[in-house]
């Protein structure tokens, strides 16, 4: 080995290790890993909670609000990146009083928000969520 090749290989050796580290400090979201999740008190007595994650280049949003009531219609919507990108209506079931929406959606450039809202017209217990991936 040479002087310049003995000289160098400390700066490569080096170089390798920081983008090694960098490479291991991506976001997950860029390596497709966990999920985000967000859980909350809605106005009265229900809680909410809103799941997003990466899935095949899109991202996989699921919300649930559960309340101690069975049999409660609540209005609900979706907005990606403050449009709305889907609405309705679901019932709360057994045992626990509680509903469920799943949604893929497309997976804009940069940073997406997802914001959920339900209410229910009954009541008007409203809860709100939001996840930033």
């Amino acid at each position: 080995m040479n002087t310049l090749t003995r000289r160098a290989a400390p700066a490569v050796i080096a170089g390798t290790t920081v983008l090694a580290a960098l490479v291991a400090v991506a976001p997950a979201e860029a390596r497709g890993g966990a999920d985000v999740v967000r859980t909350g008190s809605c106005s009265a007595h229900s809680t909410w909670k809103l799941k997003a994650g990466h899935e095949d280049g899109r991202i996989e949003v699921e919300a649930e609000v559960d309340t101690p009531r069975v049999g409660r219609t609540w209005a609900w919507r979706l907005l990606h990146d403050g449009r709305e990108v889907v609405r309705g209506h679901r019932t709360t079931t057994a045992p626990s009083g509680s509903f469920t929406v799943r949604r893929v959606v497309v997976n804009h450039a940069g940073t997406d928000t997802i914001v959920f809202r339900a209410s229910n017209p009954r009541t008007g217990e409203l809860c709100r969520g939001s996840v930033r991936l």
